[in-house]
């Protein structure tokens, strides 16, 4: 087994930390659900550091705010996750190579909502949609060489894992937590298959855990959380400002530290540990399932072929 990555940044180090000194020029980045949250710190950092970055948002209009002052451009660019029609028309969109991209959009513990394709709306606006688009760019990555891809997660996954017999709640009662949970390990386990596939290319991804972050619009379908959910953070989740929940998607985008490093999930800048039970952090074995991830990378794409 490889050693375990770790950095010289924490719980408490910033975005701005952590690309210090790092130099963007040149580079193009998209991150999804830019407009706001970490989405919004993680644009304006890879800005700051002199990226070209498309914020892709559902309403171009509320990256108003993220767009001024920076040393880069921040452009932005209409996405619906949750619609492939939208996805494909973004794709359509892109020219040129494409450096970084951090799949950071996201919903959580919705209720019972259904897409148009039938699909359960956090597996799909988690997972699939991000699923799609990263296959789709995906020679616009292989262009830029040496590209990076984020997949963004949460400690939520250690909840459950993929319901490969039953993604989309046909069968089983609905439950909002154990839907955000599945597309959550989705997210890890996509970062795992992609990693193995994309290698040739040197494309690197990697998942994290951004940990808890006070008061952002993730949290704007709260419902009550599993009897295992802390949110004092009394069990090990850490919570942070959206500077510091931006720090280690910003350092698996653009840090030299990390260079080459992939198929991995990280948190609090660092490689996770194991997931012990009881503490919330660490990675699930299950998310970072070899066999696992191949067959959640079919079933995807057997779920957004032809949609």
């Amino acid at each position: 087994m490889s050693a375990r990555i770790t950095t010289p940044f924490g719980a408490t180090s910033t975005a701005a930390d952590v690309i210090a000194g790092v130099d963007l020029t040149g580079r193009r980045a998209i991150v999804t659900g830019g407009s706001s949250g970490i989405g919004a710190a993680t644009a304006r950092a890879l800005a700051d550091a002199g990226a070209d970055v498309t914020i892709a948002v559902r309403d171009p209009a509320t990256g108003g705010q993220v767009t001024t002052r920076r040393r880069g451009r921040i452009l932005a660019a209409e996405l619906d996750l949750a619609d492939p029609a939208s996805v494909r028309r973004f794709v359509a969109a892109w020219t040129g190579p494409l450096h970084i991209l951090v799949n950071n959009a996201g919903v959580m513990a919705t209720p019972e909502t259904r897409t148009s394709q039938g699909w359960e709306l956090q597996f799909a606006t988690n997972h699939l949609g991000h699923f799609a688009l990263a296959l789709g760019l995906h020679d616009a990555l292989a262009a830029a060489g040496n590209a990076r891809v984020v997949s963004v997660s949460s400690v939520g996954h250690v909840n459950g894992e993929v319901l490969f017999d039953d993604v989309n709640f046909e069968r089983h009662p609905y439950d909002p937590w154990a839907a955000y949970s599945q597309s959550k390990t989705a997210n890890i386990l996509f970062a795992v298959e992609a990693a193995k596939r994309w290698a040739p290319d040197h494309i690197a991804v990697n998942a994290l855990n951004p940990g808890r972050i006070a008061a952002t619009n993730l949290s704007r379908h709260l419902v009550a959380p599993p009897a295992s959910f802390d949110p004092a953070g009394r069990t090990g989740v850490s919570v942070k400002d959206v500077g510091q929940g931006a720090a280690t998607s910003v350092l698996l985008a653009a840090s030299p530290l990390v260079e080459g490093v992939t198929g991995r999930y990280f948190e609090d800048c660092q490689e996770a540990e194991p997931y012990t039970p009881g503490i919330r952090r660490g990675v699930a074995g299950y998310a970072l399932d070899p066999v696992k991830a191949a067959r959640l990378w079919q079933l995807s794409l057997d779920q957004t072929s032809d949609r």
